[in-house]
C-alpha cells in the first residue's frame, strides 16, 4: 500500500503532528494494487550527489511537509511477476507494473515532499537480477525527481545480491536520500540505519532549524539465534545509535556539553540537559522537535490493538518478531518521537495510538 501523512504547522508557527501529547501513533501498510498497466522505464544506477543546501528537506511555503509511504512492493521480474493478495477475479494480467502504475499515480495525486519505502521492496526469490529489480521497483519515485528514502525487510536479500550488497546499491540510485549506515557508529546491526532532518520554511524563523526528525533503522530479516524462531528484530546497537542521535539531535546548540556528557556510565540517555536548535530563538519552542520512525517489521505492541484503539483495516495477525526488544520503550524514553511506521503484513493497513 501507499499512504501519505502529513505534518504542519499553522500561520501561528505552532508545529504539531496528528497526536495528543503523551502518546503515539503507530500504522503499518501495505501495497494496495490497481489494475491499469503502464510501461515504466529501469533508472539506470548512478552515484547520487551529496544533498544541496537548495535541495534540504523542508516544510514548504504552506507549512506543510508531505510523505509518501510505500511498502512490500514485492517487485520482481516485471511483467511476468504475478500480483499477491488480490482477489481470484483480479489475478490475470495483474503483474509488477500494476504496482509501479499505482505508485505513479499516486505521486502525481499527493506530490509529496519525500517518499519513504519501508522494505521488501524487492521480492528476491523471484527476482533474477536483484540490481534491476531495484532498480524498476524505485524507477516512479526516480522519474519524479523526489527525494526519497528506504529501509530493507525481509525479502529483499533473497535473490543475487546480500542483503549489505541491496542496501549498497540503493544508496547509490538518483534522487535517494538513503544510507548505508551511520559513519559516526563503527559497530552497528544491519545496514541502512540512519536519520534524516527536515528544516522549516524557507525564509521563516525556522529556516535553519530541524524541526521533524526522521529515524530509519533495519528490523532485520530473520533470527540467527537457535533458540529464538522467526523474524528479525532491532538489536541492542541499533537502538544505543538511536538513542544517542536523539540525545544529539537535542543538545546540539550545546557546544559546552560533549555527547559523553549526556550518557551515564551505564550508557543510559540523561536527556532534556539542554534546549536544541528548534528551542531557542528566533521562533523558540518549549518543547523537543518531533521525531518519525520508519522499518518494516512491526513491533509485538501491535498485537494489543482492538477495534477501539485503532482505524483502518485489520486483516490478518501481527507478523512480529517472537521476541520483544524494547524498541517501544527506547522510542518512548527518548521523547521526541511522535509516531512510527511499517509494512510487512499485507492485509492490514491501519493506524491507532498507544499511551507511553
Amino acid at each position: 500500500m501507499a499512504q501519505t501523512s502529513s505534518v504542519v504547522y499553522n500561520n501561528k508557527r505552532k508545529l504539531w503532528v496528528p497526536l495528543p501529547l503523551h502518546g503515539f501513533v503507530v500504522a503499518v501498510a501495505v501495497l494496495l494494487l490497481c489494475f491499469a498497466t503502464i510501461k515504466v522505464s529501469a533508472a539506470a544506477r548512478q552515484q547520487s550527489p551529496p544533498l544541496q543546501l537548495s535541495q534540504k528537506l523542508r516544510f514548504d511555503r504552506t507549512g506543510e511537509f508531505k510523505i509518501l509511504q510505500v511498502a512490500d512492493m514485492h517487485y520482481a521480474d516485471g511483467k511476468t511477476t504475478p500480483c499477491l493478495n488480490v482477489l481470484p477475479s483480479q489475478v490475470h494480467g495483474c503483474s509488477d507494473l500494476n504496482t509501479s502504475a499505482f505508485i505513479q499515480r499516486m505521486i502525481q495525486a499527493e506530490k509529496p515532499n519525500l517518499i519513504v519505502f519501508t522494505g521488501d521492496n524487492i521480492f528476491g526469490f523471484e527476482a533474477k537480477d536483484s540490481a534491476k529489480s531495484l532498480n524498476a521497483a524505485f524507477a516512479p519515485a526516480i522519474a519524479a525527481g523526489i527525494p526519497w528514502a528506504a529501509v530493507l525487510g525481509n525479502h529483499d536479500q533473497q535473490g543475487t545480491l546480500s542483503r549489505e550488497g541491496v542496501m549498497k546499491h540503493i544508496v547509490g540510485l538518483k534522487h535517494t536520500l538513503s544510507q548505508f549506515n551511520p559513519s559516526e557508529a563503527h559497530i552497528i546491526d544491519g545496514f541502512g540505519n540512519y536519520n534524516l532532518e527536515v528544516g522549516g520554511v524557507e525564509g521563516s524563523g525556522f529556516a535553519n532549524k530541524s524541526v521533524l526528525n526522521l529515524y530509519f533503522l533495519d528490523s532485520g530479516d530473520y533470527s540467527t539465534v537457535p533458540s529464538i524462531p522467526g523474524h528479525g528484530w532491532i538489536k541492542p546497537s541499533q537502538q544505543l545509535w538511536f538513542q544517542r542521535t536523539s540525545a544529539k539531535l537535542q543538545v546540539r546548540a550545546s557546544p559546552e556539553l560533549s555527547m559523553d556528557a549526556i550518557f551515564a556510565p551505564n550508557n543510559k540517555p540523561f536527556l532534556f540537559v539542554s534546549q536544541s536548535a528548534y528551542m531557542r530563538p528566533p521562533m523558540a519552542k518549549n518543547s523537543f522537535a518531533p521525531g518519525l520512525v520508519y522499518f518494516h517489521i512491526p513491533l509485538p505492541e501491535f498485537a494489543s490493538f482492538d477495534a477501539s484503539n485503532f482505524t483502518g483495516v485489520r486483516q490478518e495477525g501481527i507478523s512480529s518478531a517472537s521476541i520483544n526488544s524494547g524498541f517501544f520503550t527506547t522510542m518512548v524514553e527518548a521523547g521526541d518521537v511522535k509516531a512510527f511506521f511499517t509494512g510487512h503484513d499485507h492485509l492490514n493497513d491501519f493506524c491507532g495510538q498507544m499511551t507511553g
